[in-house]
């Protein structure tokens, strides 16, 4: 049962983690941000109304006080209640948490199918000029800003072509009832095909925005690997036993090649649920990104505490994952007793 070990031991490493993150936060929001109640209550709100407010709120209690409720309520599933909404914090994340979700797993599919197709034929077309093309491609997803190439995509297929929407998630007399609050999902549960493509229409825009820092950060990482990979012994033998080429790139080298990828790709979905804010507020997207920006100008400090626990607990996840699938890629990695 290494394995079981392994997942086990990872798992309690996540308190550590997530008490490192917790604190950070919590300093950064108490020190760095204004004082709420009169943000809440509007600047006229007399001296007894505010400190009414502070203390309902558990404001007034000493910082080692509220750092423990907060923590507690971590471990508990109960992140607090909006200083705004009154509604209890963990439902505010949930109703907006999908659509981040959706929005980043579709930029990780989009810069992992395209970067790992420009960074192979890169490598196989090495110093060609395809190669040159490849590597182009990727520099210039590298450096373009979130932001600017978002605008970029509105003018150009909105604004240009009038080929695809400028914003939104779908059209709102096609949104479908809620069931998991993925809408592509929802859409094809509920057997709407026009809500489907309108949702996927919605969904383009944003996730090349979104996705092509990623797609050049993998088509890099894929072809150095796969350069490497097809300078290997074996890749020469597997050519004089006369495999296809064709076959020698797909079972031989990029079989091997993707172990470094997969890393890549984890952390950079990590790093996209995290990172979607701008993708979000350009593309006025519903998500949690552009909904945590708000809350943090309005000192909504329950909102942002639970919102960064939140992507700190799936950014750890996805790393375990990560770890995981590397025992299916590669049956050299065995977790071992010592390992485990």
């Amino acid at each position: 049962m290494p394995m079981l070990k392994f997942i086990i031991k990872r798992l309690l490493l996540l308190i550590p983690v997530l008490i490192g993150v917790s604190i950070i936060v919590f300093v950064i929001m108490r020190v760095f941000s204004p004082d709420p109640a009169p943000i809440v209550l509007g600047q006229h709100a007399t001296v007894a109304a505010t400190e009414a407010w502070r203390e309902a709120n558990g404001l007034n209690a000493p910082l080692h006080i509220q750092y423990l409720n907060f923590i507690k309520g971590v471990f508990t599933g109960d992140f607090g209640t909006s200083y705004y909404t009154k509604t209890p914090v963990i439902r505010e994340i949930m109703a907006r948490f999908p659509a981040t979700i959706e929005l980043a797993v579709s930029s990780i599919i989009f810069a992992s199918i395209l970067g790992i197709v420009i960074g192979t034929v890169s490598a196989v077309k090495k110093n060609t000029v395809v190669d040159s093309a490849g590597m182009v491609t990727a520099l210039l997803g590298v450096s373009m800003p979130i932001f600017w190439l978002g605008i970029l995509l509105i003018i150009l297929f909105a604004g240009v072509l009038h080929i695809l929407p400028s914003g939104g998630r779908i059209d709102p007399l096609l949104r479908p009832d809620t069931v998991t609050g993925f809408y592509l999902i929802d859409s094809l549960v509920a057997g709407n095909m026009k809500a489907f493509v309108d949702a996927l229409r919605h969904l383009i825009l944003p996730t090349v925005a979104l996705g092509m820092y990623s797609m050049a950060i993998i088509a890099r990482m894929t072809r150095s690997t796969m350069l490497d990979t097809l300078g290997q012994d074996y890749i020469r033998t597997a050519r004089a036993k006369g495999i296809t080429e064709g076959k020698v790139i797909r079972k031989h080298a990029l079989r091997n090649a993707l172990i470094p990828i997969v890393t890549v790709i984890g952390l950079q979905l990590g790093s996209l649920l995290g990172g979607a804010v701008l993708t979000e507020t350009v593309f006025s997207w519903p998500g949690i990104g552009s909904y945590t920006v708000n809350c943090i100008l309005k000192s909504d400090f329950p909102v942002v505490q639970g919102v960064v626990m939140l992507v700190a607990i799936t950014f750890v996840i996805i790393n375990l994952v990560v770890d995981i699938i590397y025992a299916f890629l590669d049956p050299r990695i065995k977790y071992t007793r010592e390992e485990a």
